[in-house]
């Protein structure tokens, strides 16, 4: 590749590749590296699958890369490849890095210094709370903000950090954004200088299994990820692993004991993740890689050098279906991105409330409820013994 970037039709030749049946980054690599080209692979891809014992595969089409390239362009955005400037360092030196990445919004964003957040969708008052200041105390300091444009902690960081940029990573392709209720925060990200990015063909229905997937790219744009509030099988515990595959920096937000929200959290400090209690912990740990982040970036990038030894056979080449082992896809499944249930008011305000402490007036901005109902359903709350109320306005569930 020359260091302009690919050409017009190198571009859907590796476009082709990726979206041909069961070809993931690392056989995508292995494949263009053995061949000499995304062009020549293509060609010897029957081949190579028939002498790795696998049944006949299907290959993209020319016309229908063509139609994604020119799709994505009509809603203002473009394929980015890995060696071309726009692609994201930080992706680039991760083992499973996409060959190519769907943007809406601004790619220069995706090489600005960035934090993830990530968490539980079924957020508490005081967990949105604190994310919202954390991510706007970090876009202060210079930082970008990544997550996965889900439920709760994910909508909170995005729109905190608005004003100073942020990154959306979808789990399906462009016109399928999830959850679809997000469709106009992401049209804003895109619109106001961030950039929303998935390596999914563009009407991709995402899938439990493709959460996983996006987590290991939400924590490969970033130099550390932090976790605010995580059950015990969450997967946003799948993000902070990938994020120490990566070798980058976990932080954990610590919660109540009592609070199952807070299970995963306190497990990771347990496990050594750093303690993050405002954006100075968060900042003390990345400012050495703002002032020089080559050590982060010191590894080859994975992509296109010669793969000495390679052949076909090899169970690992064949990874898009096995790419991350069936661990992350169970564990996901204890809180699968779908749809809740119809709540009435009093159920919503009870999910956002939990043993820490938290404001009324928080309370009642994240509930998105008039405060004279949030008053009425808290007075309720208490005359049925489910309501601690603390000095200063703090109100609690009862442990």
């Amino acid at each position: 590749m020359s260091a302009a970037g690919l050409t017009d039709e190198q571009r859907i030749d590796w476009l082709r590749l990726i979206r041909s049946e069961r070809v993931g980054p690392r056989t995508f690599r292995g494949l263009v590296n053995q061949h000499g080209g995304a062009r020549q692979a293509l060609e010897a891809l029957p081949e190579a699958a028939r002498r790795a014992g696998r049944p006949a595969i299907r290959i993209a089409t020319r016309q229908e890369a063509e139609r994604e390239i020119e799709a994505l362009a009509q809603r203002g955005g473009r394929f980015v490849a890995t060696g071309e400037p726009a692609y994201p360092r930080a992706l680039l030196a991760t083992e499973t890095a996409p060959p190519l990445l769907a943007v809406r919004g601004d790619p220069a964003i995706l090489n600005r210094p960035a934090v993830a957040i990530v968490g539980s969708r079924n957020a508490s008052a005081a967990g949105a709370t604190f994310t919202e200041r954390l991510a706007a105390d970090l876009g202060r300091a210079g930082l970008a903000i990544v997550s996965g444009l889900a439920r709760g902690i994910d909508t909170r960081a995005h729109r905190a950090a608005l004003p100073t940029g942020t990154v959306a990573v979808l789990a399906g392709g462009h016109d399928r954004p999830y959850p679809a209720e997000n469709v106009p925060l992401l049209e804003r990200i895109a619109a106001e200088g961030g950039a929303v990015v998935s390596e999914m063909p563009l009407a991709w229905e995402p899938r439990a299994r493709d959460f996983p997937r996006r987590n290991r790219i939400v924590s490969g744009l970033s130099y550390g990820t932090v976790v605010v509030e995580a059950a015990r099988r969450s997967g946003s515990l799948i993000t902070a692993r990938f994020a120490l595959e990566q070798g980058r920096e976990v932080f954990a937000v610590p919660g109540s004991p009592l609070d199952p929200r807070a299970e995963g959290t306190n497990e990771l400090i347990r496990a050594g993740a750093t303690l993050c209690a405002g954006a100075d912990h968060v900042l003390a740990s990345v400012s050495p890689l703002l002032a020089d982040p080559g050590d982060l970036f010191a590894a080859d990038p994975p992509a296109y050098r010669e793969a000495e030894g390679t052949t076909f056979a090899d169970e690992d080449l064949w990874d898009e279906l096995d790419l991350f082992g069936p661990a992350p896809v169970l564990a996901l499944e204890e809180e699968a991105e779908a749809p809740p249930a119809c709540e009435d008011d009093r159920t919503a305000l009870v999910r956002l409330l939990g043993p820490s402490p938290v404001a009324f007036d928080d309370l009642a901005r994240q509930s998105a409820l008039p405060p004279r109902l949030v008053r009425t359903l808290l007075v309720d709350l208490e005359l049925a013994g489910l309501l601690v109320v603390m000095p200063g306005g703090l109100v609690a569930l009862r442990a």
